[in-house]
């Protein structure tokens, strides 16, 4: 299974993360392009990193919010997501073709990830942007959520994702960060959830139930002051399990 983080999202004399903790521990990182956070400089520091530690680089396309770090849901149309996230595919992949590196795969950020779970139109534009600027470039998406059957649907390559650092509600949705608990903060905690979604494909919901997901990839969030921390738990207790962790 794969472990990736939400990185490089750094701007101007704003510091946000601890990439280069955590980098070594991530088989690919999601990077950030402009919009919801990130500048050219810190794009570029953040392919450096990955390159270094042979870690795969993936594009991070969010809303146009850098005051609100992307997490602010916007009304769009279909046709200014798929033009958002085309645009920021093509950004981080001039960094990553002058540094002689390949796009990985495309994982949208915050509040647009979070609406193409709830919007077919949404989840479609995305899909389109993806498979049209490379059909063999995977899309993350939540694991059994909307987003992927829509993915499946319109012919783009998916790679379902699950959170060990985030709760999740019944339906199989993330519980929202206004949530008490939404974010967890216990590495074994953590590390405990992270073995259960890659050997039993499920997790228990905030309220106890068991979801079902069948994930490629683990994401942990780079924001969370704990995430380094939190990385090398899930790698250990993945590994000590038997679990390959590798890029997908």
């Amino acid at each position: 299974i794969d472990i990736n983080a939400d990185a490089g999202e750094s701007f101007g004399p704003w510091r946000m993360g601890s990439d280069a903790a955590l980098f070594p521990l991530l088989t690919s990182v999601n990077l950030a392009a402009g919009f919801h956070a990130g500048d050219p400089l810190a794009m570029l520091a953040a392919v450096e990193l990955a390159k270094e530690h042979g870690v795969a680089v993936g594009v991070h396309p969010g809303f146009p919010d850098l005051v609100g770090f992307g997490r602010r849901d916007m009304e769009v149309t279909p046709e200014h997501v798929y033009t958002d996230v085309l645009y920021q595919i093509g950004a981080l992949s001039a960094f990553l073709k002058a540094r002689r590196m390949s796009l990985h795969h495309v994982k949208p950020h915050g509040a647009l990830y979070n609406r193409a779970t709830r919007h077919a139109q949404v989840a479609r534009a995305i899909a389109d942007a993806v498979r049209d600027y490379d059909p063999e470039l995977p899309l993350v998406v939540l694991a059994g959520s909307l987003s992927e059957r829509v993915a499946r649907e319109a012919g783009t390559r998916v790679a379902p994702e699950a959170f060990p650092d985030r709760a999740y509600l019944p339906d199989g949705t993330l519980a929202p960060r206004s949530m008490k608990g939404a974010l967890l903060h216990d590495p074994d905690r953590a590390a405990e959830r992270a073995v259960s979604m890659a050997l039993e494909g499920r997790v228990a919901a905030h309220d106890g139930q068991a979801v079902s997901l069948r994930p490629e990839t683990l994401c942990i969030h780079g924001d969370n002051p704990e995430a380094p921390a939190i990385a090398r738990a899930i790698r250990q207790a993945l590994t000590t399990k038997g679990v390959t962790v590798i890029a997908y």
